[in-house]
């Protein structure tokens, strides 16, 4: 082992608008300390690991990795790979210790969701099963604001914020023309929890607002109370602002909208999901008879870096950044969690949970969250999104009045290992 060993910094899921300046906090961090030789870059996740494609940060000018605070997406490549339970991929998990050796890599610090978390658990039991010395950190990191032991995650900030200035947006448009377009749909992202939906109530302002109706997967979805909740905001407005989360779910649990499997399951073994909007639709056009369009934001909402939150951007840095402090106090197995202390004034820190019990876990919007109707958001749900949501992240604009985001020179550090992919 090397007087100073190697890090290495990896992203997985779905990319958002921080990821990147959690990576920026580890790189920068890793940097000042003195303690860390090269900070390495996987290509796409573990992917990246397992087919020994590294690039070295380091070697990348300060101001292409300063950059990463104000570039969405995931600057170094993601991925949906999930590793297996050992019995099943033990070639998988060997070789990721096989390239951490090559390398001399004893810090791994993965920002990513429950999956991610999964991983980066079974790499570290392997390691010390192995007795290799090897520190491994999560980042947590997923726009659905679903993982568990954490106030909020990095990327739900910035999502909410744009997704409730859509709703407002678009609302107004629907406003102005709904003697013609009546109805409204915006649908969303979220797959199992609400969050996202959720976060367009703060649009609403007063009861005329868009969006009128919230219809999250926590509370138990069905067509004939849509139609009912429609008409009866068409008696009050003669309009009406829908947002619909795309994993609801009926009475008994069913997605509304994968009765059939069309859409197939991802490499998580997740249902793909889609189409809620094209079916509410369907059935108010149908059933209430008035013209309805809908809106689909799609990777729009998880990568508007435009219309990112501060707040957002300084908390996703600082998990980065303590990962890389926790790390070289020794700590391991671990995510770093945001929590939100008590009192009027917003303040947030940082504390630590174990990886294993945030790869089992999920953390839903609160049944006090949802309205009694299961078709908005109570007081409570404004009171934790609104601080978050604040402050306006900066933007690089170039002379042709667009953003300017950063690209890494990718300088490859040579393979080490026969390919096994």
């Amino acid at each position: 082992m090397s007087a100073k060993p190697n890090a290495i910094v990896a992203q997985s899921g779905g990319p958002t608008t921080v990821i990147n300046a959690s990576a920026c906090g580890v790189v920068q961090e890793a940097i000042k300390s003195g303690k860390i030789g090269k900070v390495i870059g996987a290509t796409n996740g573990i992917l990246g690991v397992l087919k020994e494609d590294l690039f070295d940060v380091t070697a990348e000018k300060p101001e292409a990795i300063e950059a990463l605070k104000r570039t969405p997406a995931a600057a170094m490549g993601s991925c949906r790979y999930k590793l297996k339970q050992m019995e099943e991929s033990r070639a998988d998990f060997e070789r990721v210790l096989d390239v951490f050796r090559a390398h001399d890599i004893r810090y791994f610090f993965y920002a990513g969701g429950n999956d991610s978390m999964d991983t980066a658990d079974k790499v570290n039991k392997l390691a010390a099963k192995a007795h290799y010395d090897l520190v491994c950190m999560g980042i947590p990191k997923t726009i659905d604001n679903d993982l568990a032991f954490t106030d909020h995650c990095p990327g739900y900030p910035s999502v909410a914020k744009y997704v409730a200035t859509c709703a407002m947006e678009a609302g107004k448009d629907t406003e102005a023309l709904y003697t013609t377009d009546t109805c409204t749909i915006l649908e969303v992202m979220g797959r199992n929890a609400g969050w996202i939906a959720a976060a367009t109530g703060l649009a609403a302002r007063t009861p005329e607002d868009a969006p009128h109706l919230i219809y999250m997967p926590e509370a138990a979805f069905s067509f004939d109370k849509l139609v009912r909740d429609v008409e009866a905001v068409l008696k009050r407005l003669g309009r009406v602002f829908i947002v619909a989360g795309e994993g609801l779910k009926d009475e008994k649990g069913n997605y509304v909208t994968a009765d059939s499997g069309a859409f197939g399951k991802d490499s998580f073994g997740h249902v793909q999901l889609g189409g809620v909007a094209e079916m509410l639709k369907a059935v108010i056009e149908k059933e209430v008879k008035i013209k309805a369009r809908f809106n689909k934001l799609g990777t729009n909402q998880r990568a508007a870096m435009h219309f990112a939150s501060a707040t957002d951007i300084k908390e996703a840095y600082l998990c980065g950044k303590t990962a890389v402090q926790q790390a070289l106090r020794g700590v391991n197995g671990k995510m770093v969690t945001l929590v939100r202390e008590k009192g009027k004034e917003y303040k947030c820190t940082t504390g630590l949970a174990e990886l294993s019990d945030v790869a089992n876990g999920e953390k839903k919007v609160p049944r006090e969250y949802i309205n009694a109707d299961g078709n908005h958001i109570t007081k409570a749900m404004r009171n934790y999104v609104r601080p978050l949501v604040k402050g306006e992240a900066p933007v690089t604009i170039g002379e042709d009045g667009l953003p300017v985001f950063m690209r890494f020179k990718r300088k490859p550090l040579k393979t080490k290992l026969p390919n096994c992919l």
